[in-house]
């Protein structure tokens, strides 16, 4: 009895230590991955004189939120702001509806000739025409300058149909045989059915489209001339770009002319803002998927 106590005793302290270890390598990550966007954040909002200087870097000095007011005077923001939202929004509907249904239909034996049609989009991930023919097909079917060029092309995307593809084939075949059995078609197996059960896979999906389409800005740079379809990214994009002659322009304005070192601004100011304002919107939606992320990774990850 005395050396099973002694044995219990000795192996709580080790697993005493390995909580230890485990949780201090785990903040230390969580800090390393986590510091960056705090670092960004503490910047925009502190005296712009001492960030240009490197001078921040842990804690706000001379808080003031002047860089984000300028920074939303730009030309074209708020317009900018409106087409990625739009974009967001509805190409990420429409990516996980297609991914869905036609995960879904790829698992049906009575598709006419599934499997070449599976193949088909399949080889697409393997094989890109490259950037011209793709800029001469968007001008053919009339999509350049078009707000749709933002969407159509990326409502098919192969890996999201193998995820759910994968997801669809763990369901039990029971139910979908339960449902036609009670007289239930394809389409209704599909949203009374189908659509229910993959809410982990379809939310893992959703993440990654609005990202993507979040943080797009090539293909403005590419298919679009009209500045009224602009993207926030894109604007962004070339702000960052011109950071320095911006806020010599922000300087010499009526609003700046009588600002002192503390809100003046500077490239550094301008850079670190505009970076914040990509940023955050991810960084408050992503929390409301994680939940479903592990598991849609997990359960409809492909299978050897």
């Amino acid at each position: 009895m005395i050396a099973t106590s002694e044995k219990r005793k000795q192996k709580s302290k080790k697993d005493y230590l390995f909580h230890i270890c485990n949780y201090a390598v785990f903040a230390l990550l969580t800090f390393i991955c986590a510091y960056p966007f705090y670092y960004l954040i503490i910047n925009t909002i502190s005296a712009n004189d001492l960030s240009a200087n490197g001078a921040i870097n842990f804690l706000p000095k001379k808080i003031h939120i002047e860089n984000y007011v300028q920074v939303f005077k730009l030309s074209g923001l708020g317009r900018g702001i409106l087409i990625s939202v739009a974009r967001t929004v509805i190409g990420t509907v429409f990516t996980v509806m297609a991914s869905a249904y036609l995960g879904f239909m790829f698992t049906q034996q009575k598709m006419w000739h599934r499997k070449f049609w599976y193949r088909f989009i399949i080889i697409t991930m393997y094989f890109n025409a490259g950037l011209i023919p793709m800029f001469m097909t968007m001008k053919t079917l009339n999509l350049t300058n078009s707000f749709w060029v933002y969407i159509i092309p990326a409502i098919v995307q192969p890996f999201n149909i193998i995820m759910v593809k994968t997801y669809v084939e763990s369901i039990p075949p029971a139910l979908q045989e339960a449902a036609k059995i009670d007289g239930a078609g394809i389409l209704k197996c599909f949203y009374k059915i189908i659509l229910p059960t993959c809410k982990p896979i379809l939310a893992t999906i959703a993440i990654w489209a609005a990202v993507g389409q979040w943080n797009s800005f090539q293909d403005t740079l590419i298919y679009i001339s009209d500045q009224k379809l602009y993207s926030l990214q894109y604007l962004l994009y070339t702000y960052l770009n011109q950071a320095n002659s911006i806020a010599t322009l922000v300087k010499s304005s009526g609003v700046q002319s009588v600002a002192n070192l503390v809100t003046q601004q500077t490239p550094t100011s301008i850079r670190m803002t505009i970076s914040v304002i990509v940023v955050l919107p991810i960084l408050f939606i992503y929390p409301m998927f994680q939940r479903y992320f592990v598991k849609g990774i997990m359960i409809g990850s492909v299978k050897g």
